[in-house]
């Protein structure tokens, strides 16, 4: 047990959650199959890094980091992540919904199955 490996001291359980349930989140990295994922051989990729997903739990690892459970639809997986993988599209700063200007409208349909445009 004492070779457990924690990269951080940080103990974010003693924080709430940043992340929601519902909310959709952007993966900022890839995530490959680290064994326990049943069905793919361990290596394989499960998310691609900018792949949409919507929060669908949140639980606890070693009573230190919060672990949340992604559902990515277009791939089909739910995958256990840290929130230092995710970035959050619901709930932007506005100083970074401002830095993105007139881009920042499209971010509403990103992940939704919504069309950019209605088209006659």
């Amino acid at each position: 047990m004492a070779d457990i490996n924690r990269d951080d001291d940080e103990l974010e359980t003693a924080y709430p959650p940043r992340f929601s349930f519902g909310e959709r989140v952007v993966a900022r990295s890839v995530v490959r199959n680290d064994g326990t994922y049943r069905g793919y051989d361990i290596g394989d990729v499960l998310v691609h890094k900018g792949d949409i997903g919507y929060v669908n739990s949140i639980n606890t690892f070693l009573q230190q980091y919060y672990i949340y459970a992604v559902d990515f639809i277009e791939s089909g997986h739910r995958v256990g992540m840290r929130a230092k993988e995710l970035c959050t599209l619901d709930k932007l700063p506005p100083e970074v919904l401002a830095q993105l200007g007139d881009k920042a409208a499209a971010l509403a349909t990103l992940g939704s199955a919504q069309p950019l445009e209605d088209t006659p």
